[in-house]
């Protein structure tokens, strides 16, 4: 059952002439999942490190060996310099030693030569989890793309094709002696990763004679499922190998869970096979009825589709984003004498959204302190005076109003403080923020670490969540915006954007103009009607979403009502104070680790 499309328009232009809606995965190539075993090629990788932990320990050699039926096409082999210590209970396992790394190339020299050797191979690893895991965080830390979708444990593989009689362990040496390899497991990356090649063809090997012969077989081989969840795979028989949004459905038409997918069917058919192992998702699964789907023009309609799915129904086996509008904004009251509010709804002067309510509250109370805003909660007319004493020496009460004086503090008087917040807000003055970086080193010259940390968690809060709203604040503000990103075929996926929601969706194929496709985007597109708030009323995720798209590699603006442009003086110019502690804290950490 196809849902009615509502809020997003798709155009596309069909015919020869004129093209047609284009998917990412295009159907008439062979997937690389469908490609035979022995003509997919492996890279069989394996790691030597200084410790369990990727977020702690670094890698001391990486051994590769890349393989194709049956056939060896290229080693890869290296010691890497950690930039640190062994530790001696790993010296002695591996052998490697501080001497030995003392002039080796470090990750960053050796990680990209790595990425182009495996480039489009399956990765293969004994305890892929390990291996990868450290390859992931070095890529991440030096901020090189994760390539590899396609991952094979032979530990797994292991487990799933042999009896526990056969192999009562399945470590790479108990599986070297059962399947007497030619290649010995030394604890070094090289000998290792030869010694899991021969495993794992000697795995291919039993799986071979299960009818097992891709790679897609084979990762729906792994682990073992329910006959009852393989005979519901008819579920996605009517589904599309088109991009969109699926919905699946429980006994009483309730939708359990919502997702996106580039290729609907292939996506949906993965959820009855052995390649999904998240508890909670295959207990959806042995509930659902049906599966429902809308069909999207591109990724970017897709995962809008998605979040505005996901706030309508909030899916009981959906983790993230269920709930697309909420969050707490810090919101300067119109009051004679304003004062800072948490609320759920922003108004015209406010920040956030936090996911925290308590975080809010700790962000609002150093702009208060800041600021000198006041935190009692007494109404007072543009008449009254505020009278909020100091304690002795002038000093503020513990728990007392921000706005305390020595005098009674008329309207006129107390309206600046309110301005600078709402300069603060709008990105036009950083005052405030300069005023607590000073407060900060004070504290920190003062030996008052305790205190200077939790001001400066405070202010870390305050500056990313700034930073974020004045950006998603100055995509909303734009009326209309039109933009184009290459579909990597020739052709354009094209977006109309109004006050940062998506409004209408569609792509113009290799050989069709795009501008008429624009022209009629742009007239079917939805009306969007801003309302107060610094995102003008739409959802933060799908603004967030919509920013990282249009910010994405090859993404052109076609047209817009007005340029994008961030304030001089907003949170953004304090992104670099806010890398240096997150720097120190990563420090902080390893440091406790290794001690």
């Amino acid at each position: 059952m196809s849902v009615d499309r509502t809020n997003v328009r798709s155009v596309s232009v069909v015919g020869e002439a004129a093209g047609t809606q284009l998917c990412f995965d295009d159907p008439v190539l062979d997937h690389p999942d469908d490609v035979p075993l022995r003509e997919t090629t492996f890279v069989v990788v394996d790691l030597e490190t200084t410790g369990g932990s990727p977020m702690g320990d670094r890698i001391t050699e990486i051994g590769a060996v890349k393989v194709r039926g049956g056939e060896v096409l290229g080693d890869f082999a290296t010691l890497v310099d950690p930039q640190r210590g062994i530790p001696p209970h790993i010296v002695r396992l591996t052998g490697i030693t501080e001497a030995m790394v003392y002039q080796a190339p470090t990750i960053d020299q050796v990680l990209p030569a790595f990425l182009e050797f495996a480039r489009d191979a399956v990765i293969v690893a004994h305890n892929a989890r390990f291996d990868t895991g450290f390859l992931r965080a070095a890529a991440t830390e030096l901020g090189h793309p994760w390539p590899f979708r396609r991952v094979l444990c032979t530990v797994k593989l292991a487990r799933r094709v042999l009896t526990r009689d056969e192999a009562p362990t399945v470590k790479l040496s108990a599986l070297a002696d059962l399947f007497a390899v030619q290649t010995r497991p030394t604890h070094r990356a090289l000998d290792d990763a030869r010694a899991t090649v021969e495993v794992m063809h000697r795995l291919f090997e039993r799986v071979g004679n299960l009818g097992i012969h891709t790679f897609g077989d084979l990762r729906n081989f792994l682990p073992g499922v329910s006959r009852a969840t393989r005979n519901k795979r008819g579920l996605a028989d009517h589904l599309p190998s088109e991009p969109g949004v699926y919905m699946f459905r429980g006994p009483s038409d309730e939708v359990l869970y919502v997702g996106t997918a580039t290729d609907l069917r292939r996506r949906v058919r993965s959820y009855f096979t052995g390649s999904e192992n998240r508890t909670r998702v295959r207990e959806m699964v042995e509930l659902a009825t049906r599966v429902d789907h809308v069909q999207c023009a591109h990724r970017i309609e897709a995962g809008v589709r998605e979040l505005r799915l996901l706030g309508a129904y909030a899916p009981p086996y959906n983790r993230r984003s269920k709930f697309p509008h909420l969050g707490w904004w810090i919101c300067l009251t119109e009051e004679a004498f304003p004062r800072l509010k948490i609320s759920r709804t922003p108004t015209a002067t406010s920040v956030g959204p936090f996911r925290s309510r308590a975080t809010a509250y700790d962000v609002a109370d150093l702009i208060a302190d800041t600021c000198g805003l006041r935190t009692c909660r007494t109404a007072l007319r543009a008449t009254a005076l505020h009278v909020c004493e100091v304690g002795p020496g002038g000093r503020r009460v513990v728990g007392g109003c921000h706005a305390a004086t020595t005098e009674p503090l008329a309207a006129e008087a107390y309206l600046p403080r309110a301005r600078t917040v709402a300069e603060l807000f709008s990105g036009r003055s950083d005052l405030p923020v300069q005023l607590a970086l000073d407060k900060l080193e004070s504290l920190a010259r003062a030996e008052l670490f305790e205190n200077a940390a939790r001001l400066r968690d405070r202010l870390d809060h305050l500056i990313a969540h700034l930073e974020r709203c004045q950006r998603l604040a100055a995509l909303a503000r734009i009326s209309e915006m039109v933009a184009a990103a290459p579909d990597g075929r020739g052709g354009w996926d094209l977006a109309v954007i109004r006050h940062g929601r998506l409004a209408s969706a569609g792509v113009a194929a290799r050989g069709v103009p795009p501008m008429p496709v624009v022209a009629a985007l742009a007239a079917g597109a939805e009306t969007v009607l801003p309302e107060p708030g610094p995102l003008y009323g739409a959802p933060h995720e799908e603004v967030a979403l919509v920013y990282r798209w249009l910010t994405g590699p090859g993404v052109r603006i076609v047209c817009a009502t007005s340029g994008f442009s961030l304030p001089r003086h907003g949170g953004g110019r304090h992104v670099h104070w806010r890398d240096k502690v997150g720097t120190a804290r990563r420090t902080i950490t390893l440091e406790g680790d290794l001690g």
